[in-house]
């Protein structure tokens, strides 16, 4: 093609298939451990084996290969660049002219491919089947997953306040409800029902049926008090506003996430750090591949004595070191008020720097 020459498509199916076939083997073992250490919780609660191949290791695979994907892209150019080298074959490119910086772009082409590919499987593919996944570990591996929630309060509009001594989100029902409308900070209106049910065969949302409810409606000194057996109404939350269970967040796409984020926000709630971590985690995790990836090349492209070894146990070490900084960057961020965006982006910059370095000491 124009722009990509013979060289360019020799390099870009070399980090691909050593990319691919990295994923395949690792990923490979990693389910031969999951089944030997859940063996036999499948056995116990007779999980069908229909649902252990399609519902759990069917989206057991893409969850964990695109988590990994910054390690598996790392020992891909560490493994077949140093073999480059050893075969002296970076000697001969670098000798005909070829530049250091060209020799770059079908590394960063790949690069290109595998963010792209990662930043679509995990905004919008890998979240539902991380919802059957869940779902699978709750029936077939005792996974307690909340169901209930207590004293939830939520501001469910400008101005509208909503009460729940108790939800169980199974059955999508309330005990102890209470909804209060102020305006300028002077409460117009009191609602209490003693049973709320959330409608799920609805076309439309936040469709809501309360009973036994009774409404106080204050207007200056007059108060009008109105109360009846069965109440259809509308109320901007839903069950997914009530109960948050552990990783719910892997389980929203990123339209999802980035309207939850929003409309928690406007809420004035405070559970929102983890889910914008998230929502900037994908987007940051994308343009690790370009960073891991310049790291690598500059560390394997030099011909040394002692092969690959040395290399590619550095390439392990910075890789495993940048998934460790994202987890306790993230974490910061939950606990220590780390902004989220910038607890995101805090392995990148820094890996950034090393990429740097490494890259001003490369072989020309």
């Amino acid at each position: 093609t124009r722009y990509l020459k013979i060289l360019d498509w020799y390099i870009i199916r070399k980090f691909i298939g050593t990319y691919v076939f990295s994923i395949l083997l690792i990923i490979s073992i990693a389910i031969v451990f999951d089944v030997n250490e859940n063996l036999a919780k499948f056995t116990q609660f007779h999980a069908p084996l229909k649902a252990i191949v399609f519902d759990y290791y069917a989206n057991f695979v893409p969850y964990f290969a695109n988590l990994f994907s910054p390690l598996f892209v790392f020992i891909a150019v560490i493994f077949f660049t140093s073999k480059l080298a050893g075969t002296s074959e970076i000697i001969s490119m670098l000798a005909a002219g070829v530049s250091f910086n060209r020799l770059m772009r079908p590394y960063m082409v790949s690069c290109l491919l595998i963010s792209c590919l990662s930043f679509y499987l995990s905004g919008y593919v890998i979240p539902h089947g991380t919802v059957i996944r869940q779902n699978f570990e709750s029936m077939y591996k005792n996974s307690k997953k909340n169901t209930s929630a207590q004293n939830v309060q939520l501001q469910v509009d400008r101005g509208v306040i909503a009460y729940i001594q108790h939800y169980d989100d199974k059955t999508k029902r309330g005990y102890g409800f209470s909804l209060d409308k102020f305006e300028n900070k002077k409460l117009v209106s009191h609602m209490t029902a003693s049973e709320i049910q959330y409608d799920t065969i609805s076309d439309s949302k936040y469709h809501w049926q309360v009973s036994n409810w009774r409404i106080r409606e204050m207007k200056a000194l007059r108060e009008k008090i109105t109360y009846g057996d069965k109440r259809d109404t509308l109320i901007m939350m839903e069950p997914a506003d009530l109960v948050f269970s552990k990783g719910q967040q892997e389980t929203f796409t990123n339209p999802e996430l980035s309207s939850y984020i929003s409309k928690q926000i406007g809420r004035g709630s405070s559970n929102v750090v983890q889910y914008e971590v998230e929502y900037h985690k994908r987007i940051a995790a994308s343009f690790a591949s370009f960073i891991l990836t310049t790291i690598g090349l500059s560390l394997s492209s030099r011909k040394r004595k002692g092969g690959m070894g040395l290399y590619l146990g550095i390439g392990l070490a910075l890789s495993f070191g940048y998934i460790l900084l994202q987890t306790v960057s993230a974490t910061f961020a939950v606990n220590a008020n780390t902004p989220p965006m910038l607890a995101a982006w805090i392995p990148n910059l820094l890996f950034a720097v090393v990429a740097y370095f490494c890259y001003r000491s490369a072989p020309n």
